[in-house]
């Protein structure tokens, strides 16, 4: 679909709803405007922002962040087994170094990892359980965000001390015995601690999990400055489940509940403080925000067949900076500064002897890699916010980065079978995104039409860099940089009884760092996204009693190169759509209010047929699961609350793919009943 075919059909959604666009916002629209705390900080960001207020992510319970994610637009997040998963924003699903990186995630605004040491499971250490609100960026992110916000960010934004004196209580158990509690506590207005407690004894064979979190705020003022200062903690210890092999294997309820993989584990713990201070300076607020993070994490590499332990971690020290000042009525101008200094390690082990036929050498029993690197990144940026008269406002940006490393093996370099070992090495990569955007929202009118160019880059994981394979030349991975624009409208509509968000993009990306379907690494792809997204939400009979929202996303993502793996097991062609990257995302919801205390819905989620190998060989066909939840409202203080998932029992996988010749899937789980109660106490 051509872009021009997509802004057409952007405009046209938008004329059909500003139509008859009244000039008085409901309140009901600031649930599709960007959150201003810790997120992009402006009233109006032109580009493709969404959130989820507290209310939203209390009523959803998420047993795993991709229950209450994956009802936002252009959002795909597959589960694995227990609490892993894999990320796509407006992009394919991604694994290996570009699932690591291509996706920043933010807790108040600060990385949860540093730019070289990623996570693909990066959203199981954030207490995404008790937040006020998750903010999602789709796209690149702004001059503010530097490396890793290349397809969009997630911003988990924890709630303040406020002046009440409560403890907030959710409990709540499943026919699937996982067992969940999350408690909050609040102590006037300067402190607030929660606590969220999971047991899961896993649906699959030789599975389960068990994961703590906490988190605090502590809101003071001293020597003039308001400051706010918050720690977070995760813990996750989970016996972990394989793919399932065999063509179509999912359809089958034993083969969907057994675990090729019983040896599987992980192991992981992280852990995040910063405190945000500000002040009034001269003519502008000065925002200092120091933090500090460390994370170690093991687990068995089910996923690949030699199999075989990794053990990572990383801690970091890190300083965020911000001076903003409206130098008049029309222009507000800010400048930044960051600093991140990091020491990351990895170690691979070979347990047991493998080989795909007698004689193969290619992975030797014993220690593939071993390695320390001490990374520092540096960044400025500096955005104006113009509004250039009643009707128009400009949001320009640029920022710019230096990345550092310095690498150190402790295993001796060269090739070792299939592994490669770079001998000791520095590095230093530099990063230059700019933004550009404009909103245009007409005098006596409730929608907002804007327009948006921004680049997103990433510098190399270090995996990508020091990790290599015996085919691949030392330090191959360079840059990856996506260009993107996107238009679009958002606003309200039919006298305050819809509010809507619809764009359409195009970007093309350089550099692409993958893994094929045979294992091997990819140092420079190239591909391209375009595609349209819609969310709205209906008050259909104007008095609250029957809401109907819902969300739509069609996108092609596709190769723009040509490759021949030397063994002819794989050929990619320019074209080729990536793999794991349907073209059709859905979710609608009819939520039913008789009564201010009770509230039911029925909602479904469509995830479309896509390709799973790059080749585009095989096919997995989509499926639509469906939910049902209901809750009673006994007291002001009491909730009790039911919530079914996969109503009809469908055999679907979360995630399908092929690898190493095989079709592999993780299943989804069976229909399933969560059972639980909400409580204050004041």
């Amino acid at each position: 679909m051509p872009l021009r075919t997509l802004l057409a059909t952007t405009a046209s959604l938008a004329s059909l709803v500003a139509g008859a666009a009244t000039a008085q916002s409901p309140d009901g629209v600031e649930r599709l405007l960007p959150v201003t705390v810790y997120g992009d900080r402006t009233n109006e960001q032109p580009g493709s922002v969404a959130t989820l207020g507290a209310d939203t992510i209390d009523e959803i319970d998420a047993d795993h962040p991709a229950q209450i994610l994956n009802e936002l637009p252009g959002v795909n997040i597959q589960m694995n087994s227990g609490q892993e998963h894999l990320i796509a924003l407006r992009s394919p699903v991604l694994t290996g170094g570009a699932g690591q990186g291509s996706f920043l995630i933010l807790e108040n605004g600060v990385p949860t990892r540093s730019p070289a040491f990623g996570n693909v499971n990066s959203l199981f250490e954030i207490h995404h359980e008790v937040a006020d609100a998750i903010e999602v960026v789709r796209g690149p992110g702004s001059a503010k965000y530097g490396s890793n916000a290349v397809h969009g960010l997630i911003n988990v934004i924890l709630g303040e001390p406020t002046p009440d004196d409560y403890l907030d209580t959710r409990i709540s158990g499943s026919t699937l015995n996982r067992y969940k509690a999350d408690l909050t506590g609040n102590l006037d207005d300067t402190a607030r601690l929660s606590l969220s407690l999971q047991d899961d004894a896993g649906w699959r064979d030789n599975t389960g999990v068990e994961q703590q979190k906490i988190s605090g705020q502590y809101a003071f003022e001293a020597a003039g400055w308001e400051g706010l200062a918050w720690i977070t903690f995760s813990n996750l210890n989970q016996e972990t489940a394989g793919f399932i092999e065999g063509y179509n294997a999912y359809r089958d309820d034993d083969t969907a509940k057994s675990n090729p993989n019983p040896e599987a584990y992980r192991d992981a713990q992280w852990a995040m403080g910063a405190v945000r201070l500000s002040r009034e300076l001269g003519p502008g607020e000065l925002t200092l925000t120091p933090y500090y993070r460390w994370q170690e994490m093991a687990f068995a590499q089910h996923f690949l067949p030699n199999g075989g332990v990794e053990e990572n971690g990383h801690d970091a020290v890190g300083f965020q900076s911000k001076y903003e000042v409206e130098a008049s009525d029309r222009l507000t101008w800010r400048i930044g500064a960051d600093v991140d200094l990091a020491s990351g390690w990895l170690k691979e082990t070979q347990l047991e002897p493998f080989g795909f036929f007698p004689g193969d050498d290619r992975f030797p029993v014993g220690v593939h890699y071993d390695y320390d690197v001490d990374t520092t990144m540096l960044g400025l940026w500096t955005e104006a916010e113009w509004a250039v008269s009643e009707t128009v406002m400009v949001l320009a940006g640029l920022r710019g980065e230096t990345h550092d490393y310095d690498y150190e093996t402790d295993v001796p370099a060269g090739v070792n079978g299939r592994f490669k070992v770079p001998d000791d090495r520095e590095d230093s990569f530099d990063l230059l995104t700019p933004k550009l955007g404009a909103i245009w929202t007409p005098q006596g009118s409730s929608v907002s039409y804007y327009v948006n160019y921004a680049r997103g880059e990433r510098a190399p994981q270090a995996s990508d860099l020091y990790r290599l394979q015996s085919q691949q030349g030392i330090a191959e991975a360079d840059v990856e940089t996506m260009d993107s624009i996107e238009a679009g409208a958002r606003g309200s509509g039919l006298d305050g009884r819809l509010v809507f968000d619809v764009a359409a993009y195009y970007a093309e990306k350089e550099n692409f760092f993958f893994r094929d379907s045979d294992g091997l690494n990819v140092t420079d792809g190239s591909t391209k996204h375009q595609g349209i997204e819609a969310n709205a939400a209906w008050d259909l009979l104007g008095d609250g009693l029957f809401t109907l929202s819902g969300t739509a996303s069609y996108a092609e993502h596709t190769y723009t190169f040509d490759r021949v793996v030397a063994s002819g097991s794989e050929v990619i062609r320019s074209g080729n759509e990536v793999d794991t990257a349907p073209n059709w995302l859905g979710d609608l919801r009819l939520t039913w209010r008789p009564t201010e205390a009770f509230e039911a819905s029925l909602s479904a989620e469509y995830i479309g047929e896509y390709y799973t190998d790059p080749g585009n060989t095989q096919t997995y066909p989509g499926h639509t699961s469906t939910q049902a939840r209901a809750s009673y409202a006994f007291s002001e203080d009491l909730e009790a609350f039911v919530i079914v998932r996969n109503l009809f029992d469908l055999n679907y996988a979360d995630r399908a793919d092929l690898a190493f010749g095989a079709n592999r899937y993780f299943p989804g789980e069976p229909l399933n009943a969560t059972f639980g109660i909400r409580k204050r106490f004041n």
